[in-house]
């Protein structure tokens, strides 16, 4: 997947980090969710790198980024710590940035801490993780139970998920778009999804997820009244859970300081995969 963007390994500080870049016009980093990794932008790259230099990375503990131990590993000033140094390896000292679902988060953790590094910022399908955590009702517990699943202690949840790792792989995938099944995906997405979700990925995934709902909601509290300076572009899916849970515009709004724009598109949780002509014009249209 995405073959006619040039691979590189970066070292940062905590990590190496693989990612593809490449295109012409003003560098964007796109980060990818759960359970996933830069593969998931492969129907949206072609259109995009005509306009921008992409850089499609693989968050740490994801694809074949280097999964370093420890929930602190995984917390997101330190996911968003390593695109920063990342990006000025390659030369962005500024940048514009989307992240899909676990992306979103470390994108949004960026524009806090390195506000002066990202000119325009897009996050798709998420509401921010303190904004979630605190409305937690029936819907979204069962929704978004894996949330509390993968944030149980060691060795849980990696031994459960270990025990089938494509059937759990799968559910998600299904489980979150809007066909309900795999048959959206392509093959070859598909293929690269399930060769990266490898035992030692289960377990960085699930430090993700302890991260978040300790350090990351900690680093929240504390930074409750800092913004978003940049203005920033949401998107979520119409069959999704959080279009139906959430005011999805309202809860930025409150994060940000500057413009917040943005709409649900016709789609399911994966909206880069699921409506890449509606993600690749909207990315255009405000990204440009």
């Amino acid at each position: 997947m995405l073959d006619h963007l040039e691979p590189r390994r970066i070292r940062t500080s905590g990590a190496e980090i693989f990612l593809r870049t490449g295109g012409q016009g003003p560098p964007l980093l796109l980060l990818h969710g759960y359970p996933q990794t830069h593969a998931i932008w492969h129907r949206v790259a072609a259109a995009l790198a005509e306009r921008f230099t992409l850089v499609c990375a693989d968050l740490r503990g994801y694809g074949d980024s280097s999964k370093p131990a420890g929930t602190a590993a995984y917390a997101k000033r330190a996911m968003a710590l390593d695109m920063v140094e990342v990006m000025a390896v390659l030369g962005h000292d500024r940048f514009l940035l989307a992240g899909h679902d676990r992306g979103g988060r470390v994108a949004h953790r960026l524009c806090l801490d390195h506000p002066e590094r990202v000119l325009r910022a897009a996050v798709l399908d998420i509401v921010p993780t303190a904004t979630l955590f605190a409305a937690i009702d029936r819907a979204l517990a069962m929704g978004y139970y894996h949330w509390f699943f993968l944030s149980q202690s060691a060795p849980l949840p990696e031994r459960l998920i270990g025990a089938e790792p494509l059937f759990y792989l799968h559910a998600k995938l299904g489980q979150w778009s809007a066909a309900k099944d795999t048959s959206w995906l392509d093959p070859g997405a598909l293929a690269e999804y399930e060769r990266c979700f490898t035992q030692e990925t289960i377990r960085a995934s699930c430090d993700d997820y302890r991260a978040a709902a300790t350090i990351d909601l900690a680093d929240d509290a504390a930074d409750t009244e800092r913004r978003i300076a940049c203005p920033l572009l949401v998107l979520w899916g119409e069959q999704a859970l959080m279009h139906n849970s959430f005011d999805v515009l309202a809860t930025w709004r409150e994060k940000a300081a500057g413009t917040v724009d943005g709409r649900a598109l016709p789609c399911g949780h994966y909206l880069p995969e699921e409506c890449p002509d509606d993600v690749a014009s909207e990315f255009v249209r405000f990204l440009k």
